[in-house]
């Protein structure tokens, strides 16, 4: 049986990561949640994340600080943003570190489910499909 992919969810908000994670959960994937970009770097759940969601915009250690963290540590996981206002200058950025997109909040559960999906299918962009969620 084929493991679960597992999508770590960062952002400062309770209420955004409950319901970030209750959607993600609902398409069958594994979810584990994080206050903080900071957080999420002193887990355990770095090498077995398959894709993050980030909020771009937090206290402390943004998404796109933390993109640049993992790109210069070597580490390559797929990164979807989330954000109420990203600017031209930070998108830009995000797409030059290899982020999958950004998602202005809100871009509602179908938009965001989309893209995991993508992302778990085929490891990246290009030449995918319709997107289909693990078989539970």
């Amino acid at each position: 049986m084929a493991e679960i992919p597992l999508v770590s969810v960062i952002d400062d908000s309770h209420s955004l990561r409950r319901e970030v994670a209750t959607v993600i959960r609902s398409a069958g994937f594994a979810v584990e949640v994080f206050a903080s970009a900071e957080e999420f770097v002193r887990s355990n759940q770095m090498p077995s994340t398959a894709c993050l969601v980030i909020n771009a915009q937090q206290r402390g250690m943004s998404g796109l600080q933390l993109q640049s963290h993992l790109a210069s540590a070597g580490r390559h996981i797929p990164i979807i943003f989330i954000t109420a206002a990203a600017d031209q200058k930070a998108r830009t950025q995000a797409s030059e570190l290899g982020a999958v997109n950004i998602l202005d909040k809100p871009s509602g559960e179908k938009a965001l489910l989309k893209e995991i999906c993508l992302v778990l299918k085929s490891g990246d962009r290009e030449g995918r499909t319709t997107p289909h969620p693990p078989e539970r």
